[in-house]
Order: structure tokens, then sequence, then C-alpha cells
């Protein structure tokens, strides 16, 4: 149950519904607008579960734990979680044959609660075979045009999606943003690993402070998030493309950089909305990258893990059709296309937490896919 802060307005009372209200129909109606553009487009509506054995494989997500208790006999006492993401369960159904497919799908992501975030939320996610990752930028662009207001803001940043969307390279924006610092000459192009030390070497040369000893990811997230993001173009939206492959996740790397993953993230009005992968297919490379994740997860200091989700790839092995897919914040897009300032706003029973604040940017808020 959503708990009051002393003193505040609980999100029941007809005062505090109210001024949602606004907010609330305009979200109805983004979520009307959203399915029909995409059924028009060939996709079918899938609903997966929410209780998994595996809630996601990002490394620095922290999950809801839950478990199965047998009744009557039937069945064995399980683990199970709320899912971070429908993402796997989508990618099954694409191995089952069921095409292009989208799914509005409520999420959990423990410890996260600020006025961008929510511990639970909706994600927007769409999968079609045979997509590229050109097509799926050309796809989001006509999304959005169709369901938001042809200028979007937030903060106080005002986006124009009638202007084209820029398409923007990892490797570029660090050209351009940090002082030409060459971030792909920091990965190793057989292992997609990152050097730590190249990284602190390139920053120092191009005059950049870093922390002193980050490894490889927390110092390239310090670089995104201190130079990068916040120089992106603010007037148009972009996608910012072709992540380092330390940095792939569920992406194939680039046949034509193998140190680049072809994975897209959206950026409008100071928000990051969307990430996208051309999917990766190789069931022998997503092992290898679920089973690093794990080893990382256990190592974190009092987090609690899951393995490998071992039924995904056995449906990877059995064989996934090559194609690209993308996740959505639609609490997000909802606040851009309503115009609201925070995510309590478009939410019809926000969960209010005891101390409610600013959550820290970092690499696991920025892997979260809320950040």
């Amino acid at each position: 149950m959503p708990r009051a802060t002393p003193g505040a307005t609980p999100p029941w009372h007809p005062e505090s519904l109210a001024a949602r209200l606004p907010f609330l129909r305009r979200r109805a109606r983004l979520a009307a607008d959203t399915r029909a553009f995409l059924t028009g487009r060939g996709y079918a509506e899938a609903e997966t579960p929410c209780l998994v054995p595996a809630p996601g494989m990002e490394v620095h997500l922290r999950a809801f734990r839950s478990e199965y208790r047998p009744h009557l006999g039937i069945g064995v006492p399980t683990v199970l979680w709320l899912r971070t993401s429908p993402e796997l369960a989508l990618k099954r159904l694409l191995v089952a044959g069921a095409g292009p497919v989208f799914e509005l799908a409520r999420v959990w992501r423990n410890g996260e609660a600020s006025p961008r975030h929510a511990p639970e939320f909706t994600m927007l996610e769409w999968y079609r075979p045979g997509m590229t990752l050109d097509g799926l930028m050309d796809e989001t662009e006509a999304l959005f045009r169709s369901v938001c207001p042809a200028v979007v803001a937030h903060g106080g940043v005002a986006t124009d999606l009638s202007l084209p969307f820029e398409r923007l390279t990892m490797a570029e924006a660090f050209r351009r943003h940090c002082r030409g610092l060459d971030i792909l000459s920091t990965v190793d192009a057989a292992t997609a690993g990152g050097d730590a030390a190249a990284l602190h070497a390139a920053a120092r040369a191009a005059g950049l402070d870093l922390p002193a000893g980050l490894g490889w990811e927390d110092a390239f997230f310090h670089l995104v998030l201190t130079h990068v993001e916040p120089a992106i173009d603010r007037d148009r939206a972009t996608f910012l493309t072709h992540w380092p492959a330390p940095q792939a996740a569920l992406a194939r790397r680039d046949p034509a950089d193998p140190r680049a993953a072809l994975r897209f993230e959206l950026f409008v009005a100071g928000l990051e909305l969307a990430n996208a992968f051309d999917e990766l297919t190789d069931p022998a490379e997503q092992r290898a990258r679920f089973t690093r994740d794990v080893e990382e997860r256990k190592r974190l200091a009092g987090e609690e893990g899951w393995e490998v989700d071992e039924d995904f790839l056995a449906a990877l092995a059995f064989g996934m059709p090559a194609g690209a897919g993308i996740a959505v914040g639609f609490d997000r897009l909802a606040m851009l296309a309503a115009g609201a300032e925070r995510i309590d706003q478009v939410l019809w029973l926000p969960l209010v937490v005891d101390q409610p604040g600013s959550a820290a940017i970092t690499s696991a808020a920025r892997s979260s896919g809320q950040a």
C-alpha cells in the first residue's frame, strides 16, 4: 500500500487525485494511441508473466524477491522475482514464431525512487523480426511524432519532435564532448572488455578529471554523465548509438567494428527515454555475458542474486530470428506528453516512500533504463 509522508496529502485523497487527473487522462490517450500505432504496423499485444525465475540480467538492477509455496502437494518451493523487464519473455515469443510483438508491462526495480524514478512502473517494449537498428530508429521516431505534441518539455528544456532526430554514435559523442577522447581505443575487440588503465590514461591526456580507482564501466559512465549527456542537443531528440562493446548487454556487436555494439538510447528534453538493441542471437556469446553478469552480481556486497536464465538460453539455442527491439519508459513518455514534471503525477496511485528525494545517477541507475 502507498505510505503517506507525514503532513502530505495522501494519493487517495480526492484533492490529490483531482490534481493528477489531467495528466492521467492524457496518459490514457497516450496508451490508446500507442496501441493503435503498433497494431496498425502489424504488432500483436502480448501479456507475459510478472513472476519469473530470473528478473533480468543487468548487474546493477535490484529486484523484488518472492517465493512460490506449494499447495496440496503441487510443485516445489521456488524463489521467484518480480520482473525488471518483459524482454526475456517477449524474446521467447519470437522464438515461438509470434512475429512482431509488444507489451505495456508493469515492471519493478527495487530502490529506485525520485521525481523520475518509481520502484513500480510501466515499460513499453516492442520487437520485430528482421528489423534493423536504423529501421527501429525510424519507427521510434514515427511513434513519438504520432503520440506526442510537436514540442515537448521537461525541467525547462523544450524539444521539437518535428525536427529530424539526431543519430550520434557514442564514439563521435566522446570526440565532440570529451576533448577528442577515443572511447573505442579503450575496448579490446577480441574480448569486448574495457581497459580501465587505458581509459584513465586517455582521460588524463584529454585533460579530463576522472576519479582514481574507477573500473572501466564506472569511469565510462562518469564521463558520459559529466560531459556527454549534458552536451547532447536539447532542441531536437537524439539517438545515442553504437555503444562500446562492454555495454552491449543483449545487443550484438557491430560487424564493422566489434569494439562497438549495435545499441542505442533515446534522449528527449533531457530525459533518457528508451534503450534498444539489434538483438544478439548467438547463445554461446549470450551465455558468456550472462555468466559474467552473475559473477559480478555475486561480487557486489549485500546484493541478492539469481542464476543464469537457462530457459532463455535454451530458447536462444533453439533459434531466435534476427531483429531489433526497444524498451521505452512509458511513464516518462506520459510525463512529456502531459507536461508533467514528476513521475507521480502520471500514476493513479503512486507509492510514497518515507524519505523521497533524487536518486543518485550512477552507472547502476543508467543501466536500469529509468535514468
